[in-house]
Formats: structure tokens, C-alpha cells, sequence
């Protein structure tokens, strides 16, 4: 089992995960009936996609010796209705470091096939965009 999930009401949620007791309180958005006081579950799946990417960029710069620093990104998540549904994710990376050509292509194709962006449905656009220092 990997968390454990409470109906805390008022359309607030309450998730555990098990392997490390830390916690995560969803709400709902301001637009879908909720106070939009915490992370909605949508904006759950954007923030995984980005933190999978650079968790997976971060494996590859390990195994191959690269020196990956710092690195931040930014998420815009765009719902659709008719179903209300995620439509598009947008992320920009900053990658605070430049690398080589071949150094760029690697950890670039590591993030864009990670295990959350494979898992998400292929109607949901997937718009990624790397940013260098010039």
C-alpha cells in the first residue's frame, strides 16, 4: 500500500503516505465549489509530472557523472470542461547550468519519458519547455 487517504470534509482530503508518515492536504479549487486553500488533486498530477521529470533527470545525471546543480520549474495547469478534465500541462525548467549538446539531449529525453508523463492520458498536452543560461 503507498498512502492512505482521509475525507476530512468541506471537500478537503487528508493523504499519508505510509513508507514516510509525511502528509498532503488537498482542497478543492476555488472554481469547482472549494476554498482553494491547499493543492487540488489536478494540481497534484501537474506538480507529479514536473517533480518526475527532474527526480528522473537527477537518476541519469548520477549514473552518468553529470553535475545537474540546481534546478526549479515553473507548472501551469489547464482544465477543460465538458468533462472537467486536465487539458494541457505547460512546464518551464530552469536548468540553472549549462551543458553540452549531448549532456542536454540525454537528460531532456529522461525527463520527457518519464513514468508520470507516460502515465498520463494522450489527450492531456504535454508542453515542456528547458530553459539554459544564455
Amino acid at each position: 500500500m503507498t498512502s492512505i487517504v482521509t475525507y476530512k470534509g468541506n471537500l478537503r482530503t487528508e493523504a499519508t503516505h505510509l513508507q514516510s508518515g509525511s502528509k498532503i492536504t488537498t482542497d478543492a479549487p476555488k472554481d469547482n465549489a472549494g476554498k482553494g486553500e491547499a493543492f487540488s488533486p489536478t494540481d497534484l498530477v501537474a506538480t507529479a509530472l514536473g517533480s518526475c521529470m527532474v527526480t528522473i533527470m537527477g537518476i541519469l545525471a548520477n549514473n552518468e557523472g553529470i553535475d545537474l546543480k540546481e534546478i526549479s520549474f515553473e507548472i501551469v495547469k489547464v482544465m477543460d470542461s465538458n468533462p472537467r478534465r486536465i487539458s494541457r500541462i505547460e512546464i518551464e525548467i530552469d536548468m540553472k547550468t549549462n551543458f553540452n549538446s549531448h549532456e542536454k539531449r540525454r537528460l531532456e529525453n529522461a525527463a520527457i519519458n518519464c513514468p508520470v508523463a507516460k502515465s498520463l492520458h494522450p489527450e492531456i498536452e504535454q508542453i515542456i519547455n528547458f530553459i539554459y543560461p544564455e
